[in-house]
């Protein structure tokens, strides 16, 4: 699948409904080696800034997720390992912020502070023109396949 590809997926699933980590995490399912429904369970609590907390942006939180199937660091003993691993979800998060300037939640939809409720929003037409999570998705979508062509 091309960056293009991956990005426009991750746009059309936030559309239809999945949260944001859902929508960037199902995009590379295939990198994940999982089934796109299993992804979508696994990253179900993500949404919203980690269960609508609006901390981590859950864009953010799904290029963390996948950079553990690009640079695996389940070996304990490996530290080398784990360090490529933080590197990458470094540089994934730093190339976020520059592009969007910031990786958390609330200031990227430019909230003082969490709404306080865990209830989601209704996807209604007014909720896709203010808020710019569905370009958020394409963006983090587009880090993650570019630095998957560069390995």
């Amino acid at each position: 699948m091309t960056v293009q590809e991956r990005e426009k997926k991750a746009g059309d699933l936030f559309k239809a409904g999945y949260n944001c980590c859902q929508a960037v995490a199902m995009t590379f399912a295939d990198v994940l080696g999982l089934p796109e429904d299993e992804v979508a369970r696994l990253a179900s609590g993500f949404g919203g800034g980690m269960g609508r907390m609006r901390e981590v942006c859950g864009t953010v939180s799904a290029m963390t997720m996948v950079a553990g199937a690009m640079i695996p660091a389940n070996d304990v003993a490996d530290k080398a390992a784990k360090t490529a691993n933080y590197a990458l979800v470094q540089d994934m998060a730093d190339e976020f912020r520059r592009m969007n300037g910031s990786i958390i939640c609330r200031e990227l939809l430019g909230l003082s502070k969490p709404e306080g409720t865990p209830v989601p929003s209704d996807r209604t037409p007014e909720y896709y023109k203010k808020r710019p999570c569905g370009e958020l998705c394409s963006i983090a979508a587009g880090i993650v396949a570019r630095k998957l062509n560069e390995q």
